[in-house]
């Protein structure tokens, strides 16, 4: 008797557990991956939700000290030594879930990779970064089989998913005081790609305890043509490419990933859940972007800087089931930031806080809210693996305030 009251009181739980704390991680993670529905009981769940982070990272105590694109140790006509880098941003979601027998089918559409970084032209590193933006647009279908084992159930897990990438980037080139041409001195990159992953993992469960495990790997992603234009018809003077949109072509590659998730019942309606994940953000270091025709200068045409390091996220939480309607969740997320001295992706603290509304045994409503802490440092100059970072601007950042909003509606059968 006493296991079918913990079981019925945690139920709803399950899944709100990793809705409580909506994601800011580092590298170029939004969403990152998400197959917590394949978990659903029943035959059919949909799902359908967004959430919206709204990043405060503000530069300051900005330097130039490239002089030799003519702007000098002020930037293009003075400048401001501070500047507003991020923009807010929304991350959608849509899943279907669906089951017969032992079979369990996950399709879902998401965003796991994105960046908008916006300081403008009215800074002194406009030289470096006028507006960079990212975006992914990811399509899954993951699948397990379980059988019995012990008192409880094992699961294999499998699947793949198709992904898009595309981004641009603006920076200033050269001060158009330099040429007599019409031009602004502002060059942009664009550039786009199409790729397969997969992913494999394993999970175990005792639903009479709420207990669940699982571990599960997502492979890198191989974006080996990435294509675009780097417009320079703005920079005339730029021997060989000035004044004209030339064909480049590129290499990257998203990183792979490996997650560990626990959750179980700890007292009839109380769940404690946690999570730690590792991503491979330091495959990702210098983009080169080379002319498709003719010689590539050395660094590439453009390029996009990163010099990431791995990233870890480490999270945990309790759930609470009020009645058989309200059910609300909190939790404490730590991010270490994959900056490592070039760039404003710092160590990240994140808590959050969920609620889910069952009106009735089929819809299920979910809001969750999330207040986090950047935390300071500066970017300067290095060099890895003969790779100069951080040599044309430098700056400083205090701790920054991170929010971000979470809302989903969930049908299930």
């Amino acid at each position: 008797m006493a296991s079918r009251m913990f079981s019925k009181g945690v139920a709803s739980l399950i899944i709100l557990s990793s809705a409580a704390t909506p994601s800011f991680a580092g590298g170029l993670e939004r969403g990152g991956y998400n197959i917590d529905q394949l978990f659903d009981t029943g035959p059919f769940s949909f799902n359908s939700g967004v959430t919206y982070v709204m990043p405060q990272r503000k530069l300051k105590n900005v330097k130039d000290i490239d002089s030799s694109d003519g702007f000098g140790n002020n930037g293009l006509g003075g400048g401001s030594t501070s500047a507003d880098e991020t923009k807010d941003y929304a991350i959608p979601y849509v899943g279907i879930k669906t089951g017969l027998g032992p079979v369990d089918c996950l399709v879902d559409y998401s965003e796991p990779f994105g960046a908008h970084s916006d300081p403008g032209i009215g800074w002194v590193g406009a030289n470096s970064n006028i507006e960079t933006k990212v975006t992914s647009h990811n399509y899954g279908a993951t699948c397990s089989y379980k059988f019995d084992a012990g008192p409880g159930q094992f699961r294999v897990i499998g699947g793949a998913f198709y992904q898009e990438i595309e981004g641009f980037k603006t920076r200033y080139v050269a001060n158009p005081a330099l040429f007599s041409q019409p031009g602004d001195g502002i060059g942009r990159l664009d550039m786009s790609d199409d790729s397969w992953g997969w992913r494999a993992g394993i999970a175990y469960e005792i639903p009479e305890y709420a207990l669940r495990a699982s571990l599960v790997y997502n492979s890198r992603v191989k974006y080996d043509n990435l294509e675009g234009t780097v417009d320079l018809t703005q920079v005339p003077i730029v021997p060989g490419y000035g004044g004209k949109i030339t064909p480049v072509t590129g290499s990257a590659e998203a990183p792979d990933s490996l997650e560990l998730k626990v959750q179980s019942g700890i007292a009839p309606d109380w769940l404690a859940f946690g999570n730690i994940k590792w991503t491979n953000w330091s495959i990702l270091q210098s983009v080169a972007f080379c002319p498709t025709t003719g010689t590539c200068p050395a660094g590439g045409l453009a390029s996009l800087d990163l010099a990431y390091r791995d990233g870890w996220t480490i999270g945990g939480g309790i759930g609470h089931k009020f009645n058989d309607q309200w059910a609300g969740a909190v939790s404490l997320t730590w991010d270490r930031g994959t900056s490592d001295g070039y760039g404003s992706q710092t160590d990240t603290w994140m808590l959050g806080l969920g609620a889910a509304y069952t009106p009735t045994e089929n819809i299920e409503w979910r809001v969750a809210g999330a207040i986090g802490l950047m935390t300071s440092g500066e970017s300067g100059t290095f060099t890895r693996d003969g790779v100069t970072y951080g040599d044309d601007v430098t700056y400083s950042f205090g701790n920054d305030l991170v929010t971000a909003l979470s809302t989903s509606i969930k049908v299930k059968f």
